[in-house]
């Protein structure tokens, strides 16, 4: 029995492996073709690239890590199946249940793992990925000066270079325009050539020019109409400009700390718990401020209303004259309403986007705490649905298990995404829509397995094939 159990175990690890690593490896190539404008011209180092795409790759676990578990078990009791090895175990008198034990076993352990990486791992990566990325989209493109085109990578100055040599340094044919002065097109240089070279670090940029002018038009601030221009010439000059805005500048991951992608249980529960308080604290405000702009209220005598028929009309005029007020009262009494009715009014919105964005918030950190779990819930589920239909196949490979492999995950995906969707709109509970796709495919699993374990003839393809051929018979 233990040599079967190392073959099952061997003829699962290697699919799963391969299936896992292919299905990461499409998700990061969707990234980089998601994110390619944000990353390209910017001369990035390569361990900065490196850090993105492993940290990236790992946030794609969740996705990766379902996918790959049910192909595999499906191919692996397809391959069974198809080359009847399944066949001659039940002829030896042990059945399916017993050739999925040590498969089942595996995949609680897998389980475990998911959500111990679910939990502790994916907020630091997640933390770790989103700041990077966020420092890699906020990087200026690198400089780079092409010949006969204006420049304006370089802040306060914009250039031009006439021809490059192929030494690369010599330059022919500058133009420089110095913006800092805030004044315009008023300073420029031009040189019939020079040479240009970085530092060694990379922080300035270093021009030697030759043979060249200075342009210098100079305008009155308190009278635009008085103008005055120099020219100077220079054999040689040298200019260095600053490229410290080109250098990569890594931001505080503390800023980032408290997204709800970064917390794990015991941290979402604590920050929901305070967002409730400080949304009831904010409503109960609300209340009260609303309650005090009415104060007098209370204060007008209505008890005369009480003495007439329900339907009677009572004119306006005569309703604050019963309190006592004459018709320049009157009048302010109306202004002093509809400045408070704006108020309240203005208030009250104020406070219900802030109550309701507040509210949107707390449904995401209940939706990242059940995300938690469902991945490992997951994993098993998918397992007992990948597992038994590939015993019922009976098909190995890449070929005909892909298809069904992806029309099942496209379907948890899709209700998945459904039901997150949801629960964020607040149409449906966290509860609910976090495990909705687990509900639905669940008794789905359970079937399948008992349908294979039990050899049903429902469930078997072949069968199903002689049934149509007989049928087809009959008819001819």
């Amino acid at each position: 029995m233990k040599r079967l159990y190392i073959l099952i175990l061997r003829s699962y690890l290697g699919p799963l492996i391969l299936t896992f690593f292919i299905a990461l490896f499409i998700l990061v190539m969707q990234f980089l073709w998601k994110y390619i404008d944000d990353l390209v011209g910017k001369g990035l180092q390569w361990h900065v690239i490196g850090e993105l795409l492993f940290y990236a790759s790992t946030t794609f676990v969740p996705l990766a890590l379902p996918l790959a578990i049910l192909l595999s078990s499906l191919m692996t009791f397809g391959n069974l199946g198809e080359r009847y090895e399944l066949v001659a175990i039940k002829s030896a008198g042990i059945s399916l249940r017993t050739v999925m034990k040590p498969l089942v076993v595996l995949s609680v352990f897998i389980s475990i793992f998911a959500f111990f990486f679910s939990n502790n791992i994916l907020p630091v990566t997640n933390l770790k990925f989103k700041s990077i990325l966020y420092d890699v989209r906020q990087q200026k493109l690198a400089l780079n000066i092409r010949e006969g085109i204006f420049y304006n990578g370089i802040d306060g100055y914009t250039m031009r270079i006439g021809k490059k040599e192929k030494d690369g340094v010599t330059i022919r044919d500058v133009m420089i325009y110095d913006h800092t002065s805030r004044m315009g097109n008023t300073t420029v240089t031009r040189a019939e050539w020079g040479k240009m070279e970085q530092s060694s670090d990379g922080g300035t940029l270093e021009l030697t020019l030759y043979n060249g002018y200075n342009y210098d038009e100079k305008i009155d601030r308190r009278n635009e109409n008085k103008k005055a221009f120099q020219r100077t010439y220079f054999g040689e000059q040298y200019r260095r400009f600053d490229l410290s805005d080109f250098k990569m500048m890594r931001t505080n991951e503390e800023l980032f700390r408290n997204h709800y992608q970064m917390l794990n249980l015991k941290q979402l529960t604590q920050a929901e718990d305070s967002l409730k308080k400080e949304s009831e604290l904010r409503l109960s405000g609300l209340h009260r401020s609303t309650e005090l702009s009415y104060f007098f209220n209370d204060q007008l005598d209505s008890t005369f209303m009480k003495e007439l028929p329900a339907d009677t009309l009572i004119p306006h005029d005569r309703l604050f004259a019963i309190n006592g007020l004459d018709r320049n009262e009157l009048g302010e009494a109306y202004d002093m309403a509809i400045n408070a009715a704006k108020n309240t009014r203005s208030n009250i919105e104020f406070n219900k986007s802030d109550i309701e964005a507040r509210t949107l918030l707390v449904r995401k950190h209940q939706v990242e705490w059940h995300r938690k779990f469902t991945l490992s819930i997951a994993c098993l589920v998918l397992f007992f649905i990948g597992a038994p239909l590939g015993a019922i196949i009976r098909k190995g490979g890449l070929g005909l298990p892909l298809i069904i492999s992806i029309i099942f995950f496209v379907i948890y995906h899709v209700i998945s995404m459904t039901g997150e969707k949801s629960v964020k709109a607040g149409t449906m509970e966290p509860l609910i829509g976090m495990w909705l796709s687990s509900i639905v495919l669940l008794p789905l699993g359970i079937i399948l397995t008992i349908k294979a374990t039990t050899d049903s003839q429902l469930m078997d393809i072949d069968s199903w094939k002689r049934l149509f051929s007989r049928k087809d018979k009959k008819t001819k």
